[in-house]
């Protein structure tokens, strides 16, 4: 099974184009602000450069975590040692990818896994978060339905193209 790397880097800006969309004033920036106390000028303030390279950064970490959850070839390569151990796996390993290796490696699969990996990992992580943090709950679904969307779009790609 190879890589496409491209399709990683490219899943991976997912983050900061959804992000410039859905935080944007004219669709949830300025309830996202009013819910945070922030302000458009506090919001300046930050390095940006250090903002969305960090963001990129870790928007990379998730992809290499969505290609385990949607790509479930990836299982089957574990089971063999990993990459390094490819070539020395068993003739059963390579029939199983000769027949299955391409099995459900689509955008609509793995979009399907993105959206279930928002809803199951993210929503909880920021609901819990939220709670503790005394934020309210138009703070928490603003923030899981970017996610949803996110997680949604960045498995799709990883899956289809990856």
């Amino acid at each position: 099974m190879k890589i496409n790397f491209v399709a990683l880097l490219i899943s991976a800006i997912v983050t900061l184009v959804v992000g410039f969309i859905w935080y944007s004033p004219k669709v949830f920036g300025t309830i996202w602000m009013k819910e945070n106390n922030l302000t458009q000028e506090e919001l300046r303030k930050g390095n940006m450069l250090k903002i969305f390279g960090l963001t990129y950064i870790f928007s990379l970490m998730i992809t290499m975590t969505l290609m385990s959850l949607t790509i479930h070839q990836s299982g089957a390569i574990g089971m063999v040692g990993g990459p390094p151990l490819i070539d020395s796996a068993k003739p059963s390993f390579a029939a199983f990818m000769a027949d299955y290796g391409m099995a459900y490696r689509t955008f609509k699969h793995g979009a399907l896994h993105g959206f279930m990996s928002g809803l199951f990992f993210a929503f909880p992580l920021i609901g819990i978060n939220g709670l503790f943090e005394r934020k309210s709950w138009k703070y928490i679904f603003i923030h899981t339905g970017y996610w949803l969307i996110t997680l949604t779009l960045m498995g799709g790609i990883v899956c289809g193209f990856a």
